[in-house]
């Protein structure tokens, strides 16, 4: 089912899972929601590679397994993790999606919610280029903003949280400057 048309700027959900005018990179770190599992929660995360910087190859490299160990310090570190999300938005507000939302992306980690454990299991995972130490920019809301609208048109969406809160203590992501006003709809 697409999404209803908002106004001339609204995103398109295709019957696939994927948003018709988001760039599409594959991740070969994806696997098979449980059968009949409702997608009803949206985790909102944070990440920038290496850690503070923005616009480069990172994060891409990292969610498709092309992480060059010798890259960067950190990158020694973590080149081997198998990790995901549906979505990333850059900081000028551009939009790539990495997994369809009919599967499962590895973004949440041990994780759970209302007594639920395993939120990859029902969830969408959305990663903000930025990180815990400042203020996302007005593009990225709006991206997000977009993106909230669509999904929850298509979605049986209870809530919206952050990485922190369906992880307390081990992740402390999208992190203080994140405005939840912003996303209010």
């Amino acid at each position: 089912m697409p999404c209803q048309k908002l106004n001339s700027n609204a995103l398109k959900l295709n019957a696939q899972g994927y948003i018709l005018s988001a760039t599409q990179i594959s991740s070969p770190n994806v696997d098979a929601r449980p059968e009949n599992t409702k997608i009803d929660l949206i985790v909102i995360h944070n990440i920038s590679l290496p850690p503070n910087e923005y616009g480069g190859p990172g994060v891409m490299q990292l969610f498709t397994n092309q992480l060059n160990p010798n890259e960067h310090p950190y990158y020694a570190e973590i080149y081997t993790r198998k990790v995901s999300s549906h979505f990333f938005i850059r900081r000028d507000g551009e939009l790539m999606q990495f997994v369809s939302c009919l599967q499962r992306a590895w973004h949440a980690g041990v994780s759970s919610w209302n007594n639920r454990e395993r939120c990859n299991d029902f969830s969408v995972g959305i990663e903000l280029e930025g990180s815990d130490h400042e203020a996302f920019e007005a593009a990225q809301y709006k991206t997000l903003k977009k993106l909230l609208t669509c999904l929850k048109n298509n979605y049986p969406i209870q809530d919206v949280v952050g990485h922190s809160d369906i992880a307390p203590g081990r992740k402390t992501d999208p992190g203080p400057y994140f405005d939840w006003q912003q996303i209010k709809t």
